[in-house]
């Protein structure tokens, strides 16, 4: 199960649609090369995603795990 405190190295690994579904969230730009270190949570954060935002996206990307 996917949470906030996933790595983003790890969803990718788990969840390779994530990169499709993170680039349209405007969580950077994963296919244009610019890595992301840290979890879902501090690349929502960094980018200026609330909690409510940060919900959402782990559980859309659970439900891609589906």
């Amino acid at each position: 199960m996917i949470s906030k405190d996933t790595s983003i190295e790890e969803l990718v690994e788990k969840i390779p649609a994530a990169v499709t579904y993170l680039s349209r969230a405007g969580l950077r730009c994963i296919r244009c090369g610019e890595p992301i270190w840290g979890t879902i949570e501090e690349a929502a954060r960094e980018k200026g995603f609330g909690d409510d935002d940060i919900r959402k996206f782990v559980d859309d990307l659970n439900a891609l795990q589906e």
